[in-house]
């Protein structure tokens, strides 16, 4: 019995201390994915988008976001996941990053959401390393939650595109 308490005792000492990070989590295919719950500015169900010309495949257009053009990614399809079509279930996730003083907002396209999981920070694994046939960069770390693992994503490495980092000096 007092075991159980000091367990109980530590799980809100980590509440209180910081040490949990919470998730929102999503699918792509039959994986799951997992955004810091702090990135996401908002869901919103999947709408047309303007086509740009001449962009990456799995870049899908933009969408005037209250004022603001965003660009849209499709995520299954950035992950070389293959193309799937568009259901009701069907959302974009509204994320944004910061580089410097910049704010950059992208939304992306995933099959559905799931929910928000709380994880300890303790609990999360780094990605495997499966050689350089196999990227992991966008993967910042795994954890397990309720019998199923979760992809942590890093929004940063993921939404930095190309003609970005050529910005930097």
């Amino acid at each position: 019995m007092a075991q159980e308490d000091i367990q109980v005792n530590k799980h809100q000492h980590n509440k209180r201390t910081g040490n949990n990070m919470q998730f929102l989590s999503f699918t792509l295919g039959n994986e799951e994915y997992g955004v810091d719950i702090l990135r996401v500015q908002e869901i919103r169900s999947w709408e047309p988008v303007s086509r740009i010309p001449n962009v990456a495949a799995y870049e899908k257009g933009v969408v005037n976001l209250r004022g603001s053009i965003v660009p849209i990614i499709d995520l299954r399809e950035r992950f070389n996941l293959g193309y799937a079509e568009y259901t009701p279930l069907t959302v974009v996730v509204v994320l944004q990053t910061g580089d410097g003083n910049k704010i950059r907002i992208t939304g992306v396209v995933v099959d559905s959401v799931s929910d928000v999981v709380d994880v300890d920070k303790a609990r999360i694994q780094s990605a495997p390393d499966f050689g350089a046939k196999v990227s992991t960069e966008f993967i910042s770390g795994l954890v397990s939650v309720n019998d199923r693992m979760v992809m942590l994503l890093d929004v940063d490495k993921l939404l930095k595109l190309d003609d970005v980092t050529q910005d930097e000096s």
